[in-house]
């Protein structure tokens, strides 16, 4: 991991990180992360890399298994696009959060890994769906 980008670890950081990146504006974009509302298969060959920046990750190097318990109280699963954003939760807890340079839309990434193959997720981060307390999502 890149010890020069942040790492967030709290709701309140990461809803910090994603006013920043909406201050910027977002303009009119063809990019491929508009297909992506709850995370959606995006291969390599998909995945706008030249036009992305990566901002923060969610992954904490001091921990070597993050849990895979997911955190969705209305019982939707957790790639649902009405899926609640737990930063401490599967999958939130293994990503990287990037913008795009074009549209200025923050996208989660994370990688999902199962017997013989590997497959890249991604999905847009939507503000009200950032859990602030896991009291009251």
């Amino acid at each position: 991991m890149n010890l020069d980008i942040k790492l967030i670890k709290t709701p309140q950081e990461l809803q910090s990180l994603l006013s920043k990146v909406e201050e910027s504006g977002v303009k009119s974009c063809n990019c491929s992360l508009q297909r992506c509302p709850g995370w959606d298969s995006m291969s390599d060959s998909m995945w706008p890399k030249e036009q992305l920046t990566l901002l923060a990750t969610l992954r904490d190097s001091s921990v070597d298994e993050p849990t895979f318990e997911e955190y969705q109280p209305k019982a939707v699963r957790f790639d649902d696009p009405n899926a609640l954003i737990s930063v401490e939760h599967f999958p939130y807890n293994r990503c990287d959060i990037f913008a795009c340079s074009q549209c200025s839309q923050a996208v989660m990434r994370y990688t999902e890994y199962g017997g013989y193959y590997i497959d890249h997720r991604a999905r847009r981060v939507r503000s009200d769906q950032i859990i602030q307390n896991l009291d009251t999502p």
